[in-house]
């Protein structure tokens, strides 16, 4: 029995000291694994009298079962401990502040396309887009500019092939909803959308840009009509001291046609720099529906009438926020976008 307490005595010590799991694993597999020599004791009981033997064998299996019970009791002190050193080792100060994310803001023409849609909205208007690359019937000739028409000298088209191009102004919209919607009224839209021409770039012109039109047709819709609704328009988005005025003017798709100006922001009307000394700023385009237009979409211009109206949304902006320089909205500087944080 000698043998089988030396060895005892000797796995105690070495499982009791163990330092690591790996360590520990060693020692399991030293004198509990096949070639340990537990395992050799076990091999060796043939060599003793038949009376020894089965004192021998037990006295074999309390030595197996002791060390099994403390590998693995020191098996879960070990892992106690390691996890307690990972969760100290991993612990965050929470008195720290912490790091902000950081977060991005509205572009300033979307914040102007958002602010005129709720605009318009809130006057019982519905929000109407469409597509970038619009038919040659839509963009012109369904807007009484006919093919060889002057007028469409007037806007440099970026054309794809013979029939579709690259939308000059989002009327293309306003044409398809007076087609679509034929013949029920009223109509009340407005179309935001990206335009595009031929044109170079400076620091007014961009040969891309965005415009949200309006279009109204109804029973009796007239131009006084009209100014009502950008006067409400203009007051909204420049203050409740902006005034307006028409000049007139001469579209295609309008007849009358007028420009429409407000009172400038900056000096209220009384002559400045920026309105050029004149006390008025020209914001839009406007007029009384073509009859050719209504015609053409279905609609009898002796039962209906209405206005339509289109409006630059980087002038808006411009004017808005005091921009000098239309490129700034298309060159991502950073600076720039995050002068509008501020802005709701």
């Amino acid at each position: 029995m000698e043998p089988i307490e030396t060895l005892q005595q000797e796995a105690q010590a070495k499982i009791q000291s163990a330092a690591s799991l790996s360590e520990l694993n060693e020692l399991r597999v030293l004198y509990l694994g096949k070639k340990g020599p537990v395992q050799e004791l076990m091999k060796g009981m043939k060599d003793l009298p038949k009376e020894e033997k089965p004192i021998f064998g037990q006295k074999v299996n309390q030595l197996k079962q002791l060390l099994s019970s403390m590998i693995e009791d020191k098996k879960v002190e070990l892992e106690k401990k390691e996890m307690e050193a990972k969760i100290e080792n991993e612990k965050i100060d929470i008195t720290l502040p912490g790091r902000s994310p950081v977060l991005g803001n509205a572009h300033p023409l979307n914040l102007v396309k958002q602010e005129l849609e709720d605009l318009f909205i809130g006057l019982g208007y519905q929000v109407i887009e469409g597509n970038d690359i619009v038919d040659d019937l839509y963009c012109f000739e369904r807007a009484n500019i006919p093919k060889d028409h002057p007028a469409r000298d007037m806007q440099d088209s970026l054309y794809i092939d013979q029939n579709t191009l690259l939308g000059t102004h989002t009327t293309a919209i306003q044409m398809m909803v007076l087609e679509k919607s034929a013949p029920n009224l009223p109509i009340k839209v407005v179309c935001p959308g990206k335009v595009y021409r031929r044109d170079d770039d400076d620091a007014t012109h961009s040969h891309q840009f965005m415009q949200m039109e309006g279009l109204v047709i109804g029973e009796k819709v007239t131009l006084s009509d009209l100014k009502g609704t950008l006067e409400f328009m203009a007051k909204k988005l420049f203050g409740q001291d902006r005034q307006i005025r028409f000049r007139p003017s001469y579209f295609p798709f309008t007849e009358p046609s007028v420009e429409v100006d407000v009172t400038c922001h900056i000096c209220n009307g009384k002559g400045c720099p920026t309105c050029k000394g004149t006390g008025w700023i020209e914001i839009l385009g406007a007029g009384e529906v073509h009859p050719n237009v209504l015609k053409m979409a279905g609609y009898d211009p002796e039962r209906c009438s209405g206005f339509a109206f289109g409006v630059g949304i980087e002038r808006v902006a411009m004017l808005k926020y005091g921009i000098d320089d239309i490129r700034h909205f298309y060159t991502n500087d950073k600076r720039f976008s995050e002068t509008f944080k501020r802005f709701d």
